[in-house]
Formats: structure tokens, sequence, C-alpha cells
């Protein structure tokens, strides 16, 4: 019968009706299959977190193309003055020497009457064109902006005076300002002469508290540059609403709750300035926790850990002058007290589909968005997905980065005379991978980098080395040729009897700031970025991918 029936299927007669069976069948089985796959595929389906896998407006903010080692790593975020253009109008108008030497010393009437007993007066014009004649000559890699006019140092033959300038090859749209001491001679015909010029800041007579500023429609202050001006006295304290009537007759913003506490420095920007975009957007006063939780990975201990001040690592001063924002601490106080007696009312939001757009209309005083604890739908950046993404922009030119870290990273650069070149050698856990990074350990050994550099960099050049290697006598080497600086060399600026030390432990309660690894990893790269030349890790030194084996054209795509 099973012979028959196996034999009868195949008779000519019947092979086109079999033919479409057999199709049939495969063709069901197919859909069943594909409906299974789909299925697991829904049920198992996480988004992409879009700070990790960004649109293409969104890497044009974050990466740099010039600085393929350092653009993606997690230890150090791009801040709103990164993006500024630096060839701005304002860097045109440079004081030359020449402008200087016109209106310099024509003192042959003021010899008649010499008396070289009289003490020096450093508000003379001719001891003010003096001093700033041997500025420019003392420092050729610098131009010029403004010079303010010298100070007088009781009991003695000096004079203080302050500037603002950049590096003729600077890079990034920021200014700087120093003030230093000269030391001022007198001969017997009254003629003067500037003897010495003292060391980095070391002319605090001329350093000038800034004042108030005026402050515009929106409530940020105007200021004659728009610019970082790194060197300025700094005045980040805490804005305060100026009354009872003040704060009822304002709009306010808070973001509640969420896991992005104790997230990586690039994941906390994402979403604060996901949240400082919705409150420019409804016209919100934002209501921020400057209080922060140190990601493990930037901490000695290991640990997350917090109570690190938001002012540590950003210039809150720019912020508060050119968007509205409070401190929570402060705010919560006042709404305690008068809420109630104003019958201020509180809008909740619980849904970060909720749109920024549906919330336009809401009158009352505050509004909340209320975070839950399931990641990642408790992300704050969340909330500007979607259709929100080209509605709300993210305001990275109201963020810069810590006016004190960029102060140590001006000293550093002052100190070897804005007149150095810099290399990045990243090693560490990367450098003992060798699935992910065969070549990296070789590649960044003393011998090869001195191979490397050979071609690149003059011999006898100052040579700045930010590197993640914790063992600094690795790179003896290349003091047979170069001038190495590494960071560890300048920690007087950040040690006990430093300014750094003085202001952040003021912010703090009075309790000391641990100098901590994004601090480090901010300044290294800063001094980094500042050198005339700059050799990377990847692409420089050796043809490892950043980010491992088979990701160097995703990284470039």
């Amino acid at each position: 019968m099973l012979g028959r029936s196996r034999t009868g299927g195949f008779r000519p007669e019947n092979l086109g009706q079999n033919a479409v069976s057999l199709i049939g069948s495969i063709g069901f089985s197919i859909f069943v299959i594909g409906v299974v796959v789909f299925t697991i595929i829904a049920a198992t389906y996480e988004p992409e977190d879009p700070l990790f896998h960004p649109s293409d407006k969104i890497t044009t903010f974050l990466s740099s193309n010039s600085n393929a080692t350092l653009k993606s790593d997690d230890s150090v975020v791009k801040t709103g003055e990164d993006f500024m253009a630096a060839n701005q109008t304002a860097f045109a108008g440079f004081i030359n020497i020449a402008d200087v030497e016109t209106s310099e010393n024509d003192s042959d009437a003021n010899q008649l009457d010499c008396d070289s007993n009289v003490p020096i007066d450093c508000k003379d014009p001719e001891v003010f064109h003096l001093m700033m004649k041997a500025t420019m000559e003392k420092f050729k890699d610098i131009h010029f902006y403004k010079f303010g006019k010298p100070v007088t140092v009781e009991g003695t033959s000096s004079c203080d005076m302050a500037w603002r300038y950049r590096p003729k090859d600077g890079k990034t749209a920021a200014f700087y300002k120093d003030y230093r001491r000269f030391v001022i001679a007198k001969s017997e015909n009254c003629s003067v002469s500037v003897m010495g010029i003292g060391e980095y800041h070391s002319g605090v007579n001329a350093r000038k508290r800034k004042r108030p500023g005026f402050r515009n429609s929106s409530g940020g202050k105007v200021d004659d540059f728009s610019l970082p001006v790194v060197g300025e006295a700094v005045n980040d304290s805490l804005p305060v609403v100026e009354s009872e009537n003040a704060f009822k007759e304002g709009h306010y913003l808070v973001y509640s709750g969420g896991g992005d506490r104790c997230k990586s420095m690039n994941h906390f920007l994402w979403s604060f300035l996901c949240a400082l975009g919705e409150a420019q957007y409804l016209n919100r006063t934002l209501v921020m926790d400057l209080s922060l939780c140190l990601s493990s990975v930037y901490t000695s201990s290991g640990q997350n850990e917090e109570g690190k001040d938001f002012r540590f690592y950003f210039d809150f001063e720019h912020l508060k002058e050119a968007a509205s924002v409070l401190d929570q601490v402060q705010f919560w106080a006042d709404w305690g007290k008068w809420y109630k007696k104003n019958g201020l009312k509180l809008h909740l939001v619980e849904d970060f589909r909720v749109t920024p757009m549906k919330l336009v209309d809401v009158k009352d005083t505050l509004i909340m968005r209320k975070f839950g604890t399931v990641e990642p739908d408790n992300y704050w950046y969340r909330v500007c997905e979607g259709e929100t993404e080209s509605v709300v922009q993210r305001p990275w030119h109201l963020l810069w980065k810590s006016r004190r870290l960029m102060e140590i990273v001006s000293a550093i650069a002052s100190r070897l005379n804005w007149d150095y070149d810099a290399i990045h050698i990243e090693r560490g856990d990367k450098a003992r991978n060798k699935e992910g990074w065969p070549n990296l350990e070789k590649d960044t050994s003393p011998s090869s980098i001195l191979s490397t550099l050979q071609d690149k960099i003059e011999q006898g050049r100052n040579l700045y080395i930010a590197t993640n290697e914790p063992e600094v006598t690795f790179f003896n080497p290349l003091k047979d040729k170069y001038k190495t600086h590494l960071l560890d060399e300048f920690k007087d600026l950040w040690d006990e009897s430093s300014e750094w030390y003085s202001e952040t432990m003021k912010l703090n309660g009075g309790n000391p700031v641990d100098f901590d690894g994004y601090m480090r990893a901010s300044v290294d790269t800063e001094v980094f970025l500042r050198g005339k030349k700059q050799i990377e890790t990847f692409n420089d030194l050796t043809n490892d991918c950043r980010d491992g084996i088979g990701t160097c054209n995703v990284a470039a795509s």
C-alpha cells in the first residue's frame, strides 16, 4: 500500500498538482517562521540610547574630525565654547607692538627737572608704554587685545599690570587674562626700564573684581565679549529671587527623580541640556540640582560619589547670567513659604511622552516632571526624543567648562610660554587587551613613539604628554630628545596652597575638594588641545581602531 501510494504520487498526471501543493506548504512554513521571529524581536527589542548612537545632527556637535583620539572619550565632554568659531571678528583687533612704539617715550623735556629719587609713577604714560612694549617683546607667541592701567605696589619700585590676550595659534574661541609684577628701574637721568617680569598671575594688585553688568530683558548680563575670559575673578554665587512678589509672578520647571544620577558626564549633560532646553522653550525658570553624583569611572575610590558641586565642573556664572535658573534648595524654601499664601499651583507630569508642546498653555506656577524607577524610560533626555527633537533645541552655548579648571589649563600653557607641542597617549586597559587592540601596546612604547615623532616634532621642543598611563617614568626615554611635561608636574596649581583649592573649599562648605579623575582628564585634554602640534594615539601612533577591531569605518561614518 505504501509503495503504491508513493509511486502513484509521482505519476505524470499528478506532478502539477503536487508541485503547487509543495510550494504552498513551503510558503506557509516561511510565513509562520517569520511571524515567530518578528514576535521574539518585538518582545525583546530595546531602543538604542541616542546618547551613544547619536543622529547626524548630534554627531556634528559631539564629535570632531580633527581629533580622533579624544572626540568620543567618555571621560571628557564638549561644552558650548567648543562649538564657537575661532575666527570671529573679536580676534582681529589685536594690538601691534608698533602701536605702542609710536606713542612711547618723548621724555627729553621731563629730564630737565630730573630727580631720580622720586618714586616710580606707575600711572606715568611713559612707564605704561614701556611695560606694554616689554610684555609684547617677551611673549612673542601671544596676541594682546587690552592692557589695564598699571597699579603701584606700595613700598617698592614695582608696578602690576593686567592684559587680555590669546595665543597666536589659538584654536579655541576664548580670551585669557594675565596680571604680572614688573620691576622698574630709574637711571640718574630719570629714564626708566623694565628689569624683570614676574610669573603668571604675580601682579595681584592689577586683578580687578568684575563690576556687576547690566541685565538685558531676558535676564542675562551684557558683557563686552560673548566669549569665555579665563583669568577673570569668578562670581558663581547662587541666584536668589528678589521678593515674594517676584517669586509668585515667575513660572518654573523642575525635573524630579529619574535614572540619570551617577551616570557618565556625557549622560548627565545630555539629560540636563534637555531640561534646560524645555525650560527655555516654555519660557520658564529651570529649577536645578547643583549637587551632582560623580560616576565611579572618575573617582579614585572606584565608587559613585555624591555631593559634588555643579560649579566644580562647569561655569555657573555664565549659565546664571545667560539663562534663567535657580538652585532647587533655595527654590523649595521659597515655595514652602509662599505657595499656600499666594495660591500657587503645581502641574504634575509623570509620563515623558507628554511633549513640551502640550505644556505651552499650562498657566500653573510650577511644572514638575516626575520620573520613575524603570530605565531607560526614566532618563530625562527621553523628553527630547521623537517629535520634540526638532522643536526643543539643547542650548549648548549656555554651558561652558569651569573657568577655575580652565585657569589651571591657562597657567600650565603660560608656564610653557604657549610654545609647546602635545601628544596624547592612550594605554591602560586597551593596551592590555590584545584581542581588541593588537598593536596598541607596541605602538605606544617609548621607542615607537620616538620613531613616530622624529619626523613630526622638532628635537628639543617642549612636549606635553596627556595620558592615562599611571607610571610616569614610562616616558623617561623621551627626555633624551624633548623637554617632556606631564600633568602632575603642575600639581601646585591644585594643591592646598593654590587658589583653586581655597575657592572650591568655600563652595564645598569649608571641606577640601578632591581633584578627581574627571577634573584631571578635563585639564589634561584642554592642555593637549592648546599645543601647537597635536599627535593623537589613534591615526598618528597606531592603526588600531579607537573602539576596537572592526570599528574604524563605523567611527568615521
